[in-house]
């Protein structure tokens, strides 16, 4: 068996640090910065790296999450330092139909439904596994080309939620965006912001009180998205530092 990495001061520091961020954004807007989930963006990182993290989170009393973006690093998480730790797996990256099979079996969460097809593959490969997962829907809220997602409006994501409602196996437990890829402040809160009140409005049109999970925000982008409502933010860089080159 492998042994963790030792928690070293500088891993600490930027832990910390990230925490920090988190609270004094949470704080301005009458929030518990212990209530947002710290997802871990663990692309590249090493089973030690990853258990480190978890174990300082774990000391902090922090809620945390493993994210992967590619299905082929799934694997890794059935390393002894991770298999059976309680920490819930997602999935945030774009996915491929022939891909859903695998996530399915690993995410517990699913963060990238940004299209009709990959909505019926994931149904398809939960049914045939006897599973059920939770979904977030994917908003493109920057309304730039590069980034997967739904359009950001009440008239094209109310019926992504009532199809996903209406399946066996896929529970919508809220919205998910990447922020507008800007150095400009304001464009990056506007395109956070409109997530949320999709998400209210998308909760008061069909009368939910179980689709409350907004999943925003990353290492550059963290604090716009707590004071605008995040309760997932996705962190990897800060945290674990510059990835391998």
């Amino acid at each position: 068996m492998t042994v963790p990495s030792p928690v070293g001061p500088q891993l600490t520091s930027r832990i910390d640090e990230v925490l920090s961020r988190i609270d004094s954004a949470a704080t301005r807007v009458g929030r518990d910065g212990a209530d947002i989930t710290v997802l871990l963006a663990t692309k590249t990182r090493t089973p030690q790296q990853i258990a480190a993290v978890i174990e300082v989170l774990r000391e902090r009393g922090r809620t945390a999450a493993v994210g992967e973006n590619r299905a082929q690093e799934m694997a890794k998480h059935e390393d002894p330092l991770l298999a059976g730790n309680g920490v819930p797996r997602h999935f945030i990256g774009r996915l491929q139909t022939n891909k859903a099979r695998d996530v399915v079996a690993f995410a517990e969460m699913i963060h990238s439904v940004d299209r009709d097809d990959i909505a019926e593959a994931l149904q398809r490969r939960a049914e045939q596994a006897g599973l059920t997962r939770e979904v977030l829907v994917q908003v493109n809220t920057s309304g730039e080309e590069s980034k997967g997602g739904y359009a950001p409006s009440l008239d094209t994501v109310l019926p992504v939620v009532e199809r996903l409602r209406d399946s066996a196996n896929l529970r919508p437990t809220g919205l998910m965006t990447i922020g507008a890829n800007t150095s400009d402040d304001a464009a990056v809160r506007a395109s956070l912001s409109s997530l949320r009140e999709l998400r209210d409005g998308v909760c008061e049109r069909l009368g939910l009180d179980d689709f409350a999970q907004l999943s925003m925000g990353m290492s550059g982008d963290l604090e716009i998205a707590v004071e605008e409502g995040a309760t997932i933010v996705r962190v990897g860089s800060a945290i674990f530092g510059p990835r391998p080159t």
